[in-house]
């Protein structure tokens, strides 16, 4: 059984008043899915600002940032 032919069944099972609620829910659904514009990823977000940074410089602001961090000495 597909899912399409599982919910119609549920349907039909349920009375006119939880139908009519399921139709709303169904509407709501199909509003809010069609109403969100499709989310940028960082990267994408990025784009426009045409900034190529390389390997060696986020190595190097690693070392810098973690250079003075207080480390525990071993006993």
């Amino acid at each position: 059984m597909t899912l399409e032919q599982c919910l119609l069944t549920k349907l039909k099972q349920l009375p006119a008043d939880k139908q009519q609620e399921l139709l709303d829910f169904a509407e709501f659904l199909s509003h809010k899915t069609s109403s969100q514009p499709p989310l940028k990823t960082i990267r994408g977000l990025c784009a426009d600002l045409k900034v190529d940074i390389t390997a060696e410089e986020i190595q190097q602001a690693r070392q810098e940032m973690w250079a003075n961090f207080p480390r525990e000495e071993l006993l």
